[in-house]
């Protein structure tokens, strides 16, 4: 049998129960059609990049599956004519990883470091940083323009379209 990681998105105005019961109706899919369903991660609900079918947002979910070609291509028919989801996609792999995706090690990174994790940058102003020697340019200065002639109004100029 076949590998598979398989990420569909739900749309938002679907409750996180409504997600679950999604899930075990593909999972039953699934393993009437002889395959096993490994882990499944539900990410939650992320913001889209652009709008599908109106929705700014979806649930997130990812199956590790193993399972002959047919009980796949059924699941994937059962998806298309469902009006819950949004989009899937399936992609064969030579083994499954082990423990949580990149998407939840992000997430547990971030609260391992407490919060936004922009305390630990320091100062956000540009006149806190050290920004290096600047080589034969000098230091920067955005106030001293006295040295350059004071720019005369367009009217005054020679030649202008009348």
């Amino acid at each position: 049998m076949a590998l598979y990681e398989h990420v569909f998105l739900a749309r938002q105005d679907l409750s996180q129960q409504q997600v679950d019961a999604l899930v075990e109706q593909y999972k039953g899919v699934i393993t009437a059609g002889g395959g096993s369903v490994g882990r499944v991660e539900n990410w939650g609900l992320k913001s889209l990049t652009y709008r599908v079918n109106k929705n700014r947002k979806a649930y997130y979910t990812l199956m590790d599956l193993t399972c002959p070609p047919d009980a796949l291509k059924e699941m994937e028919r059962q998806m298309g004519l469902s009006e819950d989801v949004l989009r899937f996609m399936t992609v064969k792999v030579e083994a499954h990883e082990e423990g949580v995706s990149a998407m939840l090690q992000k997430r547990e990174e971030r609260s391992e470091r407490g919060g936004f994790g922009d305390r630990d940058r320091g100062p956000r102003s540009f006149g806190d940083r050290d920004r290096g020697d600047r080589g034969d340019r000098g230091p920067r200065s955005f106030g001293d323009r006295d040295d350059r002639p004071p720019r005369r109004p367009r009217e005054a100029v020679e030649g202008a379209a009348e």
